[in-house]
């Protein structure tokens, strides 16, 4: 017999796989399959076995229960799903807010738009770093779901936090500012393109830009402070020539 399952409480897929293994190795259970996108495992067993095995088998970290199904409806968009999104990403909004207010005021009496765009640019990459580095372990899988080069390479995605770090000092100190602008196109755009593609697919994942501490959805919001940096880099870099 074969039963599908709701999970709760996954953020990457280290969570999905490790939920996998201990459910495959309770006595009883044929096959187990773990779904991170749909937060649904699938298992097979040769006779009935009891959700609380299963929830004991996995942890009080996770929550899991048999789906029921539903009868199909059609979805209704309201106000209520909308405020629920931005409620979500209020964190990274309040981030912003503050790191926008910070460098203003390191930058007045006379307003200085450059050293603004610096300022901005060195406590993104540090606060953002910080929230990383809050989870160095599980942050990697959670990034490597949407970053295209940390894909191909993993270590990439361990040191990410690391780089971030060492250019928002680079762009606080004004060191090498040139090579951290050209190293934040880089970075950045790369990124972008993957967070672009999981937006297009209209995928549902966690977006690791304030690490798996906070869990933010994918969104636009993640797209557009990308964007913003890159704009800015772009900007700072033609003013040079």
């Amino acid at each position: 017999m074969t039963h599908t399952y709701q999970i709760t409480g996954m953020t990457c897929s280290g969570c999905s796989s490790g939920i996998e293994e201990k459910l495959n190795g309770i006595a009883g259970v044929i096959r187990a399959t773990v779904n991170l996108e749909k937060a649904e495992a699938e298992i097979e067993m040769k006779n009935h076995i009891s959700t609380a095995a299963f929830q004991n088998a996995i942890g009080t970290k996770y929550t899991i229960r048999e789906k029921i199904d539903e009868p199909m409806v059609m979805p209704i968009p309201n106000e209520r799903e909308e405020k629920s999104e931005w409620r979500q990403l209020f964190p990274l909004f309040l981030i912003f807010g503050y790191i926008t207010t910070t460098a203003v005021l390191l930058n007045l009496n006379p307003f200085d738009s450059h050293g603004f765009m610096l300022d901005f640019m060195g406590l993104f990459y540090i606060v953002f770093s910080f929230f990383k580095l809050l989870d160095l372990k599980g942050f990697p899988e959670s990034f490597k779901m949407y970053d295209p080069l940390a894909k191909r390479i993993s270590l990439y995605a361990v040191i990410y936090p690391f780089i971030e770090t060492a250019l928002g000092l680079m762009f606080l100190l004004r060191f090498e500012i040139s090579i951290a602008l050209y190293a934040t196109l880089i970075v950045l755009g790369i990124t972008t393109i993957g967070v672009t593609k999981v937006l297009l697919d209209k995928k549902s994942i966690q977006c690791a830009c304030l690490g798996t501490a906070l869990k933010l959805p994918m969104t636009k919001a993640t797209f557009i402070e990308n964007s913003l940096m890159i704009a800015m880099a772009i900007v700072m870099i033609a003013a040079t020539f």
